[in-house]
């Protein structure tokens, strides 16, 4: 589950940022927005390859 956690914590960790530049339309947080969002993008990328990985496997 620790993979869980870990994304969960990326997508917790955007939470202020998306309220600051959606709600208080605040240019900084949107370029951490953008951040967030890559780092969430290679996280997925990589998990996808390790699942892909584990499962030819056999586990």
């Amino acid at each position: 589950m620790n993979k869980y956690q870990a994304l969960a914590d990326l997508v917790e960790g955007l939470k202020d940022d998306f309220e600051k530049f959606y709600d208080k339309k605040n240019k900084a947080a949107g370029t951490r927005v953008r951040k967030g969002m890559q780092d969430l993008a290679v996280f997925a990328k990589d998990t996808r390859k390790e699942v892909q990985d584990m499962k030819n496997e056999g586990m």
